[in-house]
């Protein structure tokens, strides 16, 4: 069985390869990740990642809980995941953004956007916000230090 059709099967479980005759954890990766997905959502995940590497070179970009996430100094920034009927990006500072058209999502700072086609992807309004994502963040690297509160680091 393949890294991909493994990934797919149980997106949040480490992978192992067979390595000198034993098992060995090896850490999913972007590019199994988007392997995993059905075609439009693969298509939907190659168009985000393109954009937001674009926009942020200098970010740290791993799988992070099973998704595709994009940290600065330790910090997430933005990452999406698949949803079971669509492809959700979602900005962990979004809703303090000025930019308009992203929906609020859970009790924190963050908010988000939901694909189900690639058309749907508006590269100007992503670039907005992933512009906004590098001076509009709220320390979420440190939100178990601070027992579950969230400070500004703009």
């Amino acid at each position: 069985m393949s890294n991909a059709s493994l990934f797919a099967r149980r997106p949040a479980m480490i992978l192992l390869q067979r390595k000198a005759g034993h098992m060995t954890q090896a850490t999913p990766t972007i590019l199994a990740y988007h392997a995993a997905q059905a075609e439009t959502d693969r298509a939907i995940c190659d168009a985000l990642r393109t954009i937001i590497d674009q926009h942020l070179p200098d970010a740290e970009s791993k799988i992070w809980h099973a998704h595709p996430v994009w940290f600065l100094a330790g910090n997430p920034i933005v990452g999406y995941s698949k949803l079971k009927s669509c492809v959700r990006l979602l900005f962990w500072s979004g809703q303090s953004f000025r930019t308009p058209g992203l929906e609020p999502e859970g009790s924190f700072k963050a908010a988000e956007l939901r694909f189900t086609a690639p058309g749907q992807i508006n590269p100007n309004a992503l670039g907005n916000w992933l512009e906004e994502a590098r001076t509009i963040q709220w320390d979420y690297r440190n939100l178990v230090k601070r027992k579950g509160r969230l400070e500004p680091l703009f």
